[in-house]
């Protein structure tokens, strides 16, 4: 089940918002977000759902196994390994065996393992759970059906943010629900489902037609208009259900942290990476950046530390080398700024410039079927002048009005407009902010007619 989908929105959402509140205390909201949480996933993965149960299983007995005091890091250990276990043997067998399979010509068997919606977000959060019970910054959960909501719960359960044990476990004993947060929640959830089926789905309908021409049909305008499609795609979609999960977490009374500070704003990669999916960039930084030694070894040791995390983050995000390579394509251009550190002090505008060329590049790869075609696309995108007449008339189809002005729209908003905003003298509760619940009520309408109009509602976290 997914946010932009009628189930969700119709049915699912109204359900648990009203079992909620007729919850007298924090103990029975949590039951009853917890069910819900386990139904929300068994909708869509009613075999993985007994998987993703089995994880919360293991990583409360390792927990408690750790906190007895005894073999501490031998539990952890094991835990560690069972988790990561679990997440390669469904998320990476098919790559390690046709890896294996172009190297030695030797044709093994690939298995059809159908990969369970957001194993990578639910194994880094149990992950986090156990780590921090052993590192002492957390009471380790008596209670298993808490850790199972925080494993599972459904407003961050397939799309994220990640959220750490240790930012939330309080949470889960004890919050506040009010109509004021109640009202915001909902605000902000129809904010990332606008920028998700507005712009989101628009972009990506201009990516997926661009991605599958052949070479021959596309030229150097019409590479970089896919390739800053894509790459507004996956950030409104992303950002989008990272809005929708923050607004869904404040109704419930959570707050969950922002997980997107602008990012295609930044002026440098490095500045990109402390904006973009802050989540999963904090969670590497604590759970395997600082541990491998972080910059406290030595300029060598800390490259390799670097390159280490931008490897995993790769392959975090998807069984293929394109991944990969997106990933130490971004780590080496980490490396470039330290070694040049006049990249990191540019003027704001060539900085900002330089970042959105070296991202938008980045994205290609991670868009691209495979190397071959990342390649060619962007080889495309600095060389493919020249007059190409199905590329003129794709584009003459492409940009209609609807999509001129969405291209438009998705620029504008890609600045830091809401905290332009609170700089302002708009006050809270003020007639300008009761303003923006009309804008937000007529943007969900939109959102409905659009929704009802179109089958292309795609969900771009399959392979997470």
């Amino acid at each position: 089940m997914v946010f932009s989908s009628f189930v969700f929105i119709c049915i699912f959402l109204p359900a648990a918002f009203v079992l909620d509140r007729i919850m007298p205390n924090v103990k029975l909201k949590n039951l009853v977000l917890m069910v819900l949480s386990v139904l929300f996933y068994a909708y869509g993965e009613m075999f993985y759902v007994l998987l993703m149960i089995l994880s919360s299983i293991i990583n409360y007995a390792g927990a408690l196994l750790i906190d007895k005091g005894q073999k501490k890091k031998l539990f952890l250990g094991l835990t560690v390994i069972i988790d990561l276990g679990i997440l390669c043997v469904f998320k990476y067998t098919g790559f390690i065996i046709e890896t294996l399979n172009s190297f030695i010509s030797y044709g093994f068997h690939v298995p059809e393992i159908a990969l369970p919606i957001g194993i990578s977000f639910f194994t880094f959060q149990a992950l986090s759970y156990v780590v921090d019970v052993y590192r002492g910054e957390v009471e380790v959960q008596k209670n298993y059906g808490n850790v199972l909501l925080y494993i599972s719960f459904f407003p961050q359960l397939i799309a994220g943010p990640i959220v750490k044990y240790h930012d939330i476990n309080k949470q889960i004993a004890d919050r506040e629900e009010t109509s004021e947060l109640t009202a915001k929640g909902f605000r902000r959830f129809i904010v990332g489902l606008s920028k998700k089926v507005l712009i989101a789905n628009t972009m990506g309908g201009i990516a997926d037609i661009i991605f599958n021409m052949t070479a021959a049909s596309i030229n150097l305008p019409l590479a970089w208009l896919g390739a800053v499609a894509y790459a507004f795609q996956i950030f409104y979609d992303f950002s989008g259900y990272s809005d929708m999960a923050i607004g869904l977490g404040w109704i419930f009374g959570f707050r969950i942290k922002e997980n997107f500070l602008h990012p295609y704003g930044a002026s440098s990669i490095k500045d990109f990476w402390r904006k973009w999916h802050v989540s999963l960039s904090t969670w590497f930084k604590d759970y395997v950046y600082i541990p491998l030694g972080g910059n406290r070894k030595g300029k060598g040791r800390t490259v390799i530390n670097k390159f280490i995390v931008f490897f995993l983050t790769g392959l975090w995000h998807g069984a293929a080398w394109t991944f990969v390579l997106w990933g130490l394509y971004h780590g080496a251009f980490l490396m470039l700024e330290e070694v040049i550190p006049a990249l990191q002090k540019l003027p704001k505008l060539i900085g900002n410039i330089y970042s959105l060329i070296v991202v938008v590049v980045g994205f290609v790869i991670f868009r691209a079927e495979s190397i071959g075609q990342a390649g060619m696309m962007i080889a495309k995108m600095f060389t493919g002048m020249g007059a190409n007449a199905e590329a003129a008339t794709t584009i003459s189809y492409l940009l209609n009005p609807w999509n001129v002005c969405i291209l438009i729209v998705a620029f504008l908003f890609m600045a830091p407009v809401q905290s332009v905003l609170s700089k302002t003298n708009i006050k809270e509760n003020g007639i300008v902010d009761k303003l923006t619940y009309v804008v937000v009520i007529v943007l969900f309408a939109w959102c409905m007619l659009r929704l009802s109009a179109s089958t292309y509602n795609p969900f771009i976290y399959f392979r997470f």
